[in-house]
Parts: C-alpha cells; sequence; structure tokens
C-alpha cells in the first residue's frame, strides 16, 4: 500500500476522539506538513540490478526481508488451522507498530473514519474514551459529559473486561469496536474498579453522541468557570463565545475564571493553540520536536489577551492528557494561571495520521511536545501549583496506577529516570469539590473577592 502525502498532526491518549486530518476553521491558517520528498538515490558503480542505487535510508536488508518471508511461510503452511494472506499481512502490519509505545496504532477504515466522526463531535456509541491494554482489557481514560457513560457512572480508570458477555480480547486495537453500535442499542459492559471487590455490568442504551466540548456558567458574580471536555475542530469558537458570554456586553462582567481541564483527554493541537493564543498576550506557546524536519514546530501568542488579564485558575487531574497539558503548560509557564489539582497524565508525544490508499490510516508517534520553558510533558504531565486530593470515599480517587509513565512500552521522557513520575502518579478529581477549591484559589488572585479556604496540600 502507497502513502498518500497527506499528514495531520495530533494530539491523542489512547483513543481520543479529537484526532482528525484538518484544523478547525477558527484557527489561525497552519499549513498541513507533507511526507519529506523522497531521498535522492546514492552514487553507486555502475551495477545490473536496477535497485542497486536505492539509498541505505529506504532500503531493507536483504536479510530481514527474507526471515519475514521465512516466519510468513511457515505459519500459512502449518499453523493448526489455516489462515488466510490478507489476515497473515494485517497481524504483521500491526506488529509492526505494536512495540513502539501505546500510542501508534494501525487503524482500518472503519476506525479512521470513526476518528473524523468523533473529531466533527457526533458518532453513535456510549460516550468514552478508552485504552486497549496489553492484556486485551480496555481501560477507561474518561467518560464524556452528559453521555450514556457518564449518567451510568463509569470513571476513569475503569477497566471493561467483557462487552455482552463476550470478554474483550484487543482484536480491535485502537478502535472502540464492540461499545458502537446503532442508536437505541442496549450493550452490557463487564467493569472492574479500583476499591470494588469484584468485577459488576452496567447496561446502557447507545445513542447518538453529539460532543459540547465546551460550556460556562458564572459561580459567582464575576467568578466565571468553563468546562473544556475535550479539543475538537469548534472547540477554540464554542469557548471564545463561552467567554464573550461570562463577559456580558459590557466586556467587563468578568473579573476571574476557572478553566476546567480535568478528564480532558486532548484532541487537536491547532485547538489547544488558539485558546492559549485567546488568553495570551505574548509568548510561547508550545513548540515540538522529532527525528525529521517536518516534525519540528513552534507556536507562539499573538497580540490581544481575550479574557483582558482577568486572573485564571486551571483546573487538572490524572485524565488531563496531551492537548490539556499543552495549554495548562502554555498558560503556566507565561504566568498567566495558578494550576490546581493534581499531576496531570503526562502524555507529551505527537501523532500523525499516515492515510493509505484502501481507506486505512497508520497513527505514528512522530515528536514530542514541550512547554514554553522547554521542558518535556511526556511521562512526567504538569505538576500543579496546588495540590488537591481526592474527596474522602471517592470510589475512583486515589488512582496511583493511571499515568503515562506507568504504561507498558510508554515512550520515555528526557531525562526520565526509573520510577521518577511513576510513584507521582496524579489521582482522578471528581464531582464539584474540586471547582470549589478552584474558585478559593480565584479568589485569592481578584482584589476585593473573598476567599473560603478548603483544606488543601500545596506543592513544593
Amino acid at each position: 500500500m502507497r502513502l498518500r502525502p497527506c499528514f495531520a498532526l495530533l494530539l491523542g491518549l489512547q483513543l481520543l476522539p479529537a484526532l482528525a486530518q484538518q484544523a478547525p476553521p477558527t484557527t489561525p491558517a497552519t499549513p498541513a506538513p507533507q511526507l519529506p520528498s523522497q531521498p535522492q538515490p546514492a552514487e553507486v558503480a555502475p551495477a545490473d540490478d536496477p535497485d542497486a542505487a536505492e539509498s541505505a535510508a529506504t532500503k531493507v536488508p536483504l536479510d530481514e526481508i527474507r526471515r519475514f518471508v521465512g516466519v510468513f511461510d511457515a505459519v500459512r503452511e502449518a499453523y493448526v488451522e489455516p489462515v488466510t494472506d490478507r489476515k497473515l499481512m494485517q497481524s504483521a502490519i500491526k506488529g509492526l507498530l505494536l512495540d513502539l509505545d501505546p500510542h501508534s496504532a494501525y487503524l482500518e477504515k472503519d476506525d479512521a473514519e470513526a476518528f473524523d466522526e468523533e473529531t466533527n463531535g457526533a458518532y453513535a456509541g456510549i460516550g468514552v474514551e478508552v485504552q486497549v491494554q496489553p492484556d486485551g482489557t480496555i481501560k477507561v481514560v474518561s467518560p464524556i459529559d452528559d453521555t450514556p457513560a457518564a449518567r451510568a457512572g463509569i470513571k476513569s480508570g475503569d477497566v471493561i473486561t467483557a462487552v455482552d458477555g463476550k470478554p474483550v480480547d484487543g482484536e480491535d486495537d485502537d478502535s472502540q469496536g464492540p461499545l458502537r453500535g446503532a442508536p437505541g442499542t442496549k450493550v452490557t459492559l463487564t467493569l472492574e474498579r479500583a476499591g470494588v471487590a469484584k468485577p459488576f455490568d452496567v447496561t446502557l442504551k447507545r445513542e447518538t453522541i453529539r460532543i459540547a466540548s465546551v460550556r460556562g456558567r458564572m459561580l459567582e458574580p464575576g467568578l466565571g468557570y468553563i468546562r473544556i471536555a475535550a479539543f475538537q475542530a469548534d472547540t477554540a469558537a464554542d469557548f471564545e463565545h463561552q467567554l464573550d458570554l461570562l463577559q456580558g456586553s459590557s466586556g467587563k462582567a468578568l473579573h476571574g475564571l476557572v478553566l476546567d481541564l480535568r478528564s480532558n483527554p486532548g484532541g487537536l493541537l491547532t485547538s489547544a493553540v488558539q485558546i492559549a493564543d485567546d488568553l495570551l498576550d505574548a509568548g510561547k506557546i508550545v513548540s515540538t520536536r522529532g527525528r525529521i524536519a517536518i516534525s519540528d514546530s513552534q507556536f507562539s501568542a499573538t497580540p490581544g489577551d481575550r479574557a483582558h488579564g482577568v486572573p485564571i485558575v486551571a483546573l487538572v487531574d490524572a485524565g488531563s492528557a496531551s492537548a490539556a497539558e499543552v495549554l495548562a503548560g502554555a498558560l503556566t509557564d507565561n504566568h498567566r494561571a495558578r494550576i490546581v489539582g493534581s499531576r496531570t497524565f503526562g502524555k507529551g508525544s505527537v501523532q500523525t495520521l499516515l492515510p493509505l490508499d484502501n481507506g486505512d490510516s497508520v497513527k505514528l508517534t512522530t515528536a514530542r511536545y514541550y512547554t514554553p520553558s522547554g521542558k518535556s510533558i511526556q511521562a512526567r504531565g504538569i505538576t500543579p501549583d496546588v495540590v488537591l486530593q481526592p474527596a474522602t470515599g471517592a470510589v475512583n480517587g486515589g488512582h496511583t496506577d493511571y499515568a503515562e509513565v506507568l504504561l507498558p512500552g510508554h515512550l520515555r521522557g528526557d531525562g526520565e529516570g526509573e520510577g521518577e513520575a511513576g510513584s507521582n502518579a496524579g489521582d482522578v478529581l471528581d464531582g464539584d469539590a474540586p471547582i470549589t477549591a478552584a474558585l478559593s484559589e480565584l479568589k485569592k488572585l481578584v482584589p476585593g473577592a473573598t476567599a473560603s479556604v478548603p483544606k488543601v496540600k500545596t506543592s513544593k
């Protein structure tokens, strides 16, 4: 299969709905990166072999080809049951990506189309972001607000072991597979949850999931709240609309803002960059670095702060990943916001989508993200200025195993030491208590506001 010269920079945590091939219309035009040009043939001595001049960079060693063909033929001829050539080749391609990192994957046509649907904010399913684990089970990254999964009480960190009584086996790789289905149909999930002794079943009815990625309200007079659930094609425009509503017709009704990024699994980089630009008057936002030139980029703010400099508190937790971490990193490094909550997930890698001729795609990790101060997010995450603890008795609180650094085969962060970030994995912070804590921190920054400070632990 030949790769078409069409790339899309993506931010994806496991199964992120916001993996897409186009930037939102509200985002400043950023040329889509192109495949690097094919290296020119190296100069070699004349030979009868027409492939003799193929560059070393593109030539697969003949011994490796022979080894692959030998294994392929052995499986096809001697395996206990017949296996088609297509199935063997599909398995071989998937295996090529399997051991790279948890976010590189081969997406068959239906999976690639599902990414497009989700990025546009509508698809048929239960409304949950998931990560396929090495044992084939599916870990919930986060339920999407106001969907069947969220209403049924599914939590970040839950593990799906069976769907409709059939154990999940990871065959769908990076796809939500059996979780999808026609609106109105029912599906029963078998879940394992930290703190719950036995697996239990939850039955949900699938819906057309229309994701409202942004919503807002006033918490108190002059003190606003905006929740960003994911970064999709229209997220930046929706954020600007909500911010304008909170500021009122005079543009002066807002005196402080709580920006809620909890359990936001990421999405389009360009949406996160645009929102950072909306809140910054100057400064770097994020940079990317990879092995090839097209993977290196830098985004900076343009003049004009749409929020007019009002104090901001950004609320994060262990489910805040990828683009959410980019936004939080830009705000804290530019001293534009105080970060409150728990250490973020630590997914600081860039995925590039390579479409194939047959409609399938390859999602490949091509670069790392760096905050304006030059720090890598990968396997480290963002450490908040004020650390909050889960509410006493919270079922899904204290998920110390919920972090990029603890994913098998994760891409190492710059300078990452053994166990360095794993022991500091963050917590999932549910409910309204973290919002109350963030509001109290915001009041400390707003002149004349009175704060009733909850018990929090301030990071050193």
